[in-house]
């Protein structure tokens, strides 16, 4: 079984558009027979994934930690949830359940987990994939700072590589998994 875990927001954010590509995630997730591993929270972009997955007969693994369960709402309708103490340990969690990462739009917490996956990837902790959904450009910024820091070398050239990007969540779906 395929597991991917999915960064996104605790936020829906401004535009229709972001949740209605993670409802597609969701469902061609479950359409494939794909375990989603998520933050846990039932709020935002993150509960769009997993009720889109649910209702399509997925598999849905929450991690969240305890000072966020009410915060971000825990999502009690998930196949599984687990309840950790720390942030580290919910990352530790998602990466080690997961074998491949996708991120949606979200703010610092979706950054953070994102970038901490590139790293590690650089570093050769792990070689998962890692794909991003860039519906509406959102991550436009994100891949233009990636060549700008390869450009002034701070970033090499086939670490630059680490992220795929795909405006559609099909096609990205095949790039990570090909």
């Amino acid at each position: 079984m395929i597991r991917i875990c999915v960064f996104c927001g605790a936020s829906a954010g401004q535009d229709p558009v972001y949740a209605e590509a993670a409802g597609a995630l969701g469902r061609e997730l479950a359409a494939r027979s794909i375990e989603v591993v998520t933050g846990g929270g039932k709020v935002g972009l993150m509960g769009v994934v997993a009720d889109a997955a649910l209702e399509a007969g997925g598999r849905v693994i929450g991690i969240i930690p305890r000072f966020l369960v009410e915060r971000e709402a825990a999502h009690r309708g998930l196949s599984e949830l687990h309840v950790v103490e720390t942030l580290h340990e919910r990352k530790a969690l998602m990466h080690e359940l997961s074998d491949a990462f996708i991120a949606l739009p979200g703010g610092f917490g979706t950054l953070d987990e994102l970038t901490e996956s590139v790293t590690w990837a650089q570093l050769g902790l792990h070689a998962k994939p890692i794909g991003l959904v860039n519906v509406a450009g959102y991550f436009d910024d994100l891949l233009a700072f990636v060549t700008a820091a390869a450009g002034e070398g701070f970033v090499s050239g086939s670490h630059g590589e680490l992220l795929t990007a795909r405006s559609d969540v099909q096609t990205l779906l095949d790039a990570l998994l090909r």
